[in-house]
């Protein structure tokens, strides 16, 4: 193994810092024998085991056992012909995106530029093209894993198919993945940034028009609301310091005219939301992380999530109301236009959960001196406005909540992953989901 240390006596560094990770051995690989070796010597001596790439997506503190760091198996090779990328467990989409560029294509990555691939899809991968092309994990060829028995598989939908569903979708529980090979799509350019309104004269109104807009758009564009109030920093654009906002993005793969047309309804005049900014225009895909300008800086904070059917309007206005200016904590809460190719089977089915979801919605609260129980609290509360559409939780969008497991797949998935998990970790040696 390239590096090993008892006591974790230098921080790791991670994108969440809320959460403490004390393992009792680091494990820093530079190659998957150097992952297979650190399993095979947690696994003879009882030790759990957990998987860390960038660390946005840790769901609560790692203590004891021991930590694989796997940021240095970061390779990228793209397959133009083949329209394929193979991306080590410690590559950043961003990695994968510069990768493919060159060659016309482009991957299924989530908004963030610095989030790990592999950890991503592995939860379902939900992607700015979403709705046109389905989750990451659909695009998935092949992984290798090692289980917790030592060994380094190479899974596909010929080898150890049971494997390659679960794997697909359901986390980290039945291995550590050092790599993966999936589908690239042929997108070079799109259409696509952000619209901002000032939330504090109209969210009601933005909230309840998004939710009618996207009855009306193609399968080809994939949206987002979100809202939050802005703090009053220096650094952050004028029209934003202080200001609660409300914002709908775009990404669209159609040509310009046509996303123009799309998005005019929310441009429409005579409505009482002032706009603060609009940013929608055709891009280079390399520039599609400016859509959501995702913080690129490691910060701590925690997150939950709620898949929804079919939303009451008036409700998700209350649950936007309730994360808003009067929250006893800053909140973003984010609400992603799911349907369809998300609704649709893979060819190769998984363990991707929710396809018939209509809509997720996110929340995420720094804690920059913000109590967790009061965040947790507000979540509750938010929770209960909108329990009569929530179908579950998502893997990919749990921060902090390491203690809160349920929800994140339908009973017969869960059940199938359990036994699973029964076959390739009877020990429980991968103790629970770790995130991107």
């Amino acid at each position: 193994m390239v590096s090993a240390s008892e006591g974790h006596a230098e921080p790791l560094p991670t994108f969440q810092t809320g959460f403490p990770i004390r393992p009792d051995r680091l494990v820093e690989a530079a190659t998957p024998e150097d992952v297979r070796e650190a399993v095979a010597y947690a696994g003879g001596r009882g030790l759990h085991v957990a998987a860390h790439a960038s660390g946005h997506g840790l769901p609560g503190p790692v203590e004891g056992g021991v930590l694989i760091a796997t940021r240095a198996l970061d390779s990228v090779t793209v397959d133009p012909v083949r329209r394929t990328a193979r991306i080590g467990a410690g590559a950043s989409w961003g990695r994968v995106i510069e990768a493919a560029a060159p060659h016309g294509l482009a991957p299924l990555n989530g908004s963030s530029p610095s989030v790990g691939a592999v950890s991503y899809t592995l939860g379902g991968g939900l992607g700015i093209l979403a709705r046109e092309f389905g989750y990451a994990a659909d695009h998935v060829r092949s992984l290798d894993v090692v289980t917790a028995d030592g060994t380094a598989r190479r899974v596909t939908p010929e080898r150890e198919p049971e494997l390659f569903w679960g794997l697909r979708g359901g986390g980290h529980r039945l291995g550590v993945v050092t790599g993966l090979e999936i589908a690239l799509v042929a997108v070079e350019r799109l259409y696509g940034g952000s619209i901002v309104f000032d939330g504090a004269r109209a969210a009601g109104e933005v909230v309840r028009g998004y939710l009618e807009w996207t009855r009306t758009v193609p399968e080809t564009l994939t949206s987002s609301l979100a809202a939050l109030v802005y703090p009053d920093l220096p650094q952050l654009p004028e029209e934003l310091r202080g200001r609660y906002v409300i914002s709908v993005r775009v990404a669209f793969t159609g040509d310009v005219a046509e996303g123009e047309r799309l998005v005019a309804p929310l441009r429409a005049p005579g409505s009482s939301a002032a706009v603060l900014s609009d940013s929608l225009r055709e891009m280079p895909y390399t520039e599609s992380h400016t859509i959501h300008s995702d913080p690129p800086f490691p910060h701590a904070y925690y997150g939950d999530s709620a898949v929804l059917g079919e939303p009451d309007a008036e409700r998700t206005v209350q649950a936007f109301e309730l994360a808003g200016p009067r929250a006893p904590m800053m909140t973003v809460v984010q609400l992603n236009h799911l349907g369809g190719a998300l609704a649709a089977r893979p060819e190769v089915p998984n363990a991707v959960p929710y396809r018939d979801a209509g809509f997720l919605l996110r929340l995420l609260s720094p804690l920059d001196g913000t109590e967790v129980g009061a965040v947790r609290a507000l979540y509750g509360e938010v929770g209960r406005v909108l329990e009569a559409t929530v179908l579950g939780r998502s893997l990919n969008f749990s921060f902090g909540g390491g203690d809160r497991t349920a929800g994140f797949h339908e009973t017969e998935t869960a059940k199938r992953l359990a036994g699973l998990v029964s076959q390739y970790d009877p020990a429980g040696l991968f103790g629970g989901p770790y995130g991107a």
